[in-house]
């Protein structure tokens, strides 16, 4: 039997109980399946898609169109886990009611539960607002503690259901997720300090190719394995063997 959904409520008992929220970023049906299966509380589909998967230059040049696409692949995926989709910088930089009407489409067309948005609280407000849960994504890497609790408290106010707090540091993470009673987790820069994480899923299994050759730790390395797999493919087909898997 499939597992009660996590839902907001249920992310905000975790913060009370001091249980740590674990998200994952993915953008396909497959990793969501896989980390929904892992048990983590929260898939956000980021609009790090552009760079990681599709090899833009910038996550700035993903659209509505292509989030879209990515945030129905991860809900067909999802069965338990909470789903969180990014609003394009786009449609946010082009002021509230267009942030709005992109949160509207991630809600109704993706099947997103909350969309993630980078922008001040009036634009949190305007989308909370129009029925739609915001986690709300601030960053810390000039600000003094005490003015990133002003304005995690600020998000709060207006509204904001979760907030991804990136580059938090271990002196302002702690002053932040007790400044506020929504659940604080991080990306980039992010610590034990904090109420949950969340992990690129593509950086936590080693995709990328950069893996192959990377030193750094990570939970695996899907990047060396598909080496070795399609190495031995070429071997194969070159040798006149059968492949396998048909």
């Amino acid at each position: 039997m499939m597992e009660t959904r996590v839902t907001i409520p249920a992310l905000l008992q975790m913060k009370r109980d001091g249980r740590k929220i674990v998200g994952v970023v993915a953008w396909d049906t497959q990793i969501a399946r896989i980390a929904d299966r892992a048990g983590v509380d929260l898939i956000s589909v980021g609009d790090s898609v552009g760079v990681n998967l599709w090899g833009h230059a910038s996550d700035t040049e993903v659209t509505i169109d292509e989030m879209l696409i990515c945030c129905k692949a991860v809900r067909r995926g999802a069965k338990r886990a909470l789903v969180s989709c990014d609003v394009p910088q786009a449609p946010v930089q082009a002021g509230a009611d267009a942030a709005v009407r992109a949160a509207l489409r991630l809600t109704r067309e993706g099947g997103a539960e909350m969309v993630k948005v980078h922008g001040d609280p009036a634009t949190v407000r305007a989308i909370v607002e129009a029925g739609v849960p915001v986690f709300a994504e601030f960053h810390g890497e000039s600000l003094s503690a005490e003015k990133l609790a002003e304005e995690a408290k600020r998000l709060q106010d207006a509204g904001a259901s979760l907030l991804d707090f990136r580059h938090s540091g271990p002196t302002a993470g702690p002053v932040v997720a007790h400044a506020v009673s929504i659940p604080v987790i991080g990306g980039l820069g992010g610590g034990p300090w904090l109420d949950g994480r969340v992990r690129l899923a593509h950086t936590a299994i080693g995709y990328a190719e950069k893996w192959i050759d990377a030193r750094t730790e990570t939970y695996g390395n899907a990047a060396k394995l598909a080496l070795d797999a399609f190495r031995a493919l070429v071997d194969d087909v070159r040798s006149g063997r059968q492949i396998k898997g048909g």
